[in-house]
């Protein structure tokens, strides 16, 4: 095996042996060695950083060298973009892109159009009370589940709120071709458009009203004021196993999203 070479620090100041003595441990307790146990890339970094080092005024203390090169680092990924959202009340119009907004009906009523339009076919249904902690009013990833609709409703009509965006899933026997840039492919195994920004809302939700996603509906919470709340939630019983597909803003776009009231 061959050895990985050592760098050496500078020589040693010719004053006198105090103050070469003292600036050897100044250096010491600025300069780790490097990891060389962590791999090839913790070395590559320390290799960058030397060199950094090396190019520097040897008046410049370590610390100033490695605040430089921090600069550069934070100049190269700069802070996510902050988008300011305007939450929209939730109504069976505003909200019909996305899914239904159910409200209560007349006990005795037959099923019609107003009722929630579901898809459990897939596997075996799963409704359950879901509780929730520290749910702020921001957001940068979003969901969707492939294969079924789902609802969410607060239990006692407590106010939440939901970021959404429309369905992008695409049928394989659309694409035709080499898939594009504009599409990719999820771990769950279909295809779809990553959501656009444009196209990202917030609805407000509140009083004894549920909401139903679509199939494919890209949501994000549910968000709230409150410490802490508990919701309804139907979907299928293996829908966060095997049915979940993320993106993430703040990684693919460099943005989030953040509202109030």
């Amino acid at each position: 095996m061959n050895s990985l070479p050592i760098h050496h620090l500078p020589p040693k100041s010719t004053n006198t042996t105090a103050a070469a003595t003292a600036s050897h441990t100044a250096a010491s307790s600025f300069s780790p060695r490097p990891n060389f146990s962590a791999g090839r890339q913790s070395y590559s970094l320390h290799r960058h950083r030397f060199r950094i080092n090396k190019s520097l005024s040897h008046s410049s203390s370590y610390s100033n060298q490695m605040a430089a090169a921090t600069s550069d680092e934070i100049r190269a990924s700069p802070s996510p973009t902050v988008i300011s959202l305007k939450p929209i009340e939730a109504t069976p119009e505003s909200f019909h892109e996305f899914g239904q907004v159910i409200v209560a009906s007349p006990d005795g009523d037959e099923f019609g159009p107003r009722d929630a339009q579901l898809d459990l076919s897939h596997g075996i249904p799963r409704f359950y009370i879901m509780h929730l902690e520290d749910r702020p009013l921001e957001f940068s990833t979003i969901t969707h589940h492939a294969s079924v609709t789902q609802c969410l409703g607060s239990i006692g009509g407590r106010v939440w709120y939901l970021g959404v965006a429309k369905p992008s899933t695409v049928d394989p026997s659309e694409i035709t071709g080499t898939v594009g840039s504009n599409l990719a492919q999820s771990h769950c195994g279909h295809f779809y458009a990553p959501p656009k920004i444009d196209d990202v809302r917030v609805f407000k939700i509140a009083g004894p009203t549920f909401l139903k996603l679509n199939r494919g509906t890209w949501h994000a919470g549910p968000l709230f004021l409150e410490k802490t709340m508990d919701f309804y939630n139907l979907e299928l019983s293996n829908t966060n196993v095997i049915d979940h597909t993320t993106h993430n803003f703040a990684k693919k776009n460099n943005v989030i999203f953040s509202f109030d009231e």
